[in-house]
């Protein structure tokens, strides 16, 4: 018997007895995006991970470069994508 196809979670789900997993968000679309946002300190782009399951958002997270801390706010639209996103000095 062959391995099953790596991107088949339900075959591996099978496989080897485990739960499936529930994900309330992945009936919107996909609750977690990669974005690239703009250090509004030191200007440096950088790639972080916003989650879209609870819709809008405001939270502070610092800069990977020179750990300032930037307020992301970002906006949700109805079918769950990411339809707004701002980067500034918290």
């Amino acid at each position: 018997m062959s391995p099953p196809d790596p991107s088949d979670a339900q075959a591996i789900d099978a496989l080897y007895g485990l739960e499936p997993v529930f994900e309330p968000a992945a009936q919107r679309g996909e609750p977690m995006q990669l974005v690239s946002v703009q250090c509004p300190y030191c200007g440096e782009s950088i790639d972080t991970l916003v989650d879209l399951s609870a819709g809008a958002f405001r939270y502070i997270e610092d800069c990977q470069v020179c750990c300032q801390p930037i307020e992301l706010v970002g906006e949700v639209d109805d079918d769950g994508a990411l339809s707004e996103l701002t980067a500034d000095r918290a």
